[in-house]
């Protein structure tokens, strides 16, 4: 396997936070239905640490699944692709994780591994409260997020769906 040809799909949250650790939730999903895929590395980024940029570095594209205050109802999904994701990450700074996340693409871009092929699949919370599950808004979405990371890698890819 090229490791370059590969996509790191990033999945960010504490799951000790019910909403906050969608995420995780979306990359278990994914490691659980879509772990025999060869073009790709799930990984629970927990809640960011800059040792992922070793990991960012080894792979030709990124997808980070988060949860993100866009504004929207509880529970819906947005996905932003290359500029819009950048736009996004340094705009008013809604992401839960966006500080991290823009630090840790930072440190890409200066190592001249910046992914040109980049997107945020982000998820509206509804409680960012203790608990280990998240809220049936956000459960209820985490098939349609899993759905969206499966649609981009396709089509980065090439595979026909």
């Amino acid at each position: 396997m090229n490791e370059k040809k590969t996509t790191l799909v990033l999945g960010i949250g504490n799951t000790l936070l019910t909403d906050e650790g969608v995420g995780v939730h979306v990359i278990n999903r994914l490691q659980e239905r879509f772990s025999q895929r060869q073009d790709v590395a799930f990984v629970d980024g927990g809640t960011l640490s800059f040792s992922l940029a070793g990991l960012l570095a080894e792979h030709a594209r990124l997808i980070v699944v988060d949860a993100a205050r866009t504004g929207g109802r509880p529970g819906s999904v947005v996905c932003y692709e290359a500029s819009e994701m950048d736009r996004y990450l340094t705009g008013n700074r809604q992401s839960v994780h966006e500080v991290g996340l823009t630090d840790l693409l930072d440190i890409a871009r200066l190592s001249e591994h910046y992914p040109e092929h980049r997107a945020l699949v982000g998820i509206e919370p509804e409680s960012l409260e203790w608990g280990e599950q998240p809220s049936a808004a956000v459960a209820q979405a985490i098939p349609q997020a899993v759905g969206k990371v499966i649609e981009l890698l396709d089509r980065w890819s090439g595979t026909p769906r």
